[in-house]
């Protein structure tokens, strides 16, 4: 016999799905819920809502837009260069590029990286749509910001491979890796550890 209502438990049962969140942490969320003001609860199902009937995919670049676009604005927008594009695993990725303010170029998504374990091979990504952007947009260089994983690499490694084999002159680049500032060296993960290593320089 079950101690909480329904509706508390199926809440719980919800937000237990989510990545990350035990069922401690959806017990939590749930009663922190309960006790707010009724109103919080309103704008999250809302905010919940909202996600999937006004966000859509820019059918260029895989990036996530509002309805009402046709194509990204960031890659719509005259001051970006069309020419330079950063290939990135997830939208997420694009956020935190953006967040440096660093980058002019355009983007596009990969929608992931090549993962036999889970069933992920070259043609459940947005791969040949990054190569026909080659010529659409007289691509000079692409930027290969995958993560310094495993499938990363291997996903960035064919995806060099396919920029090559389709014939344009484009410089294909990876982004820097090593030793992040701050961090010993004692805890630092094998892979980074050996990317500081390959890239390391003269003084």
């Amino acid at each position: 016999m079950t101690v909480l209502p329904k509706a508390i438990n199926d809440l719980i049962d919800e937000l237990g799905q989510l990545p990350g969140v035990g069922p401690r942490t959806a017990e939590r969320y749930a009663f922190y819920l309960l006790r707010a003001d009724p109103a919080n609860s309103w704008r999250l199902a809302s905010g919940l809502q909202k996600i999937h009937q006004a966000v859509k995919v820019c059918p260029v670049t895989f990036m996530l837009i509002d309805k009402d676009k046709a194509v990204s604005p960031l890659y719509d927008n005259p001051r970006r260069n069309k020419q330079l594009v950063a290939a990135v695993e997830e939208p997420l990725d694009v956020a935190a590029i953006e967040s440096t303010g660093s980058f002019l170029g355009t983007y596009h998504v990969l929608g992931g990286v090549i993962s036999p374990i889970d069933g992920i091979g070259p043609d459940q990504l947005h791969i040949k749509e990054l190569i026909g952007r080659l010529n659409q947009d007289k691509v000079k260089e692409v930027i290969l910001a995958t993560n310094p994983s495993v499938e990363g690499e291997s996903t960035a490694l064919f995806v060099q491979q396919q920029i090559k084999q389709a014939g344009p002159k484009v410089i294909v680049t990876r982004l820097a890796r090593g030793l992040p500032s701050g961090v010993d060296i004692e805890y630092a993960d094998q892979v980074t550890l050996a990317k500081a290593l390959e890239e390391r320089q003269s003084l």
